[in-house]
């Protein structure tokens, strides 16, 4: 088993959050060969970044991935790696928003403005306004939908609740 195999699974699977593909791969892993050494140090590190994107604490996985070498060391052999990532997160975030500000979208992406404003119209094809805020094209996940909850419920199906509402308590 090569050290350098693992880390570039467990980063390529990383890619793909939220989802379980990170810890699946972490159990292909013999615990005996990732329990000391590099891989251990490696594996500690990813698992740290891969929380943080399930978390979707997306400004610190930039502030981590950008501060330590070792995450260098460990992203270098994935090509594009940064850009599915982002990709990934403008997606998520289109789930859930219609409008963000641009500012969230700034510390989410690991971009300076300029950077962002770029890769949001080009790359996401989203709007931004004179105010800051980030138009997101509505789509089947963030669209309000009305939902209507009906129950039958008739008095047979609680006359033993009633029926125990009208005993005398011993």
């Amino acid at each position: 088993m090569k050290d350098e195999v693992v880390t570039n699974i467990l980063v390529k699977a990383m890619t793909q959050f939220p989802s379980s593909q990170f810890t699946l791969a972490l159990h292909l892993i013999n615990p005996s060969a990732a329990s000391t050494g590099e891989l251990h140090e490696a594996i500690t590190k990813l698992r740290s970044l891969n929380s943080q994107l399930q978390g979707a604490q997306y400004a610190d996985f930039w502030a981590d991935l950008d501060g330590d070498d070792l995450c260098a060391d460990l992203i270098a052999d994935i090509s594009g790696f940064e850009d599915l990532v982002r990709e990934r997160i403008t997606t998520l975030v289109s789930h859930a928003f219609r409008e963000i500000k641009l500012s969230h979208m700034v510390s989410w992406l690991g971009f300076n403005e300029d950077k962002t404003r770029k890769f949001l119209t080009e790359v996401a094809g989203w709007t931004i306004d004179d105010d800051g805020n980030v138009k997101i094209p509505s789509n089947p996940d963030n669209e309000a939908k009305k939902s209507e909850i009906r129950e039958d419920v008739n008095v047979d199906q609680f006359a033993r609740v009633i029926r125990r509402s009208w005993e005398e308590t011993v």
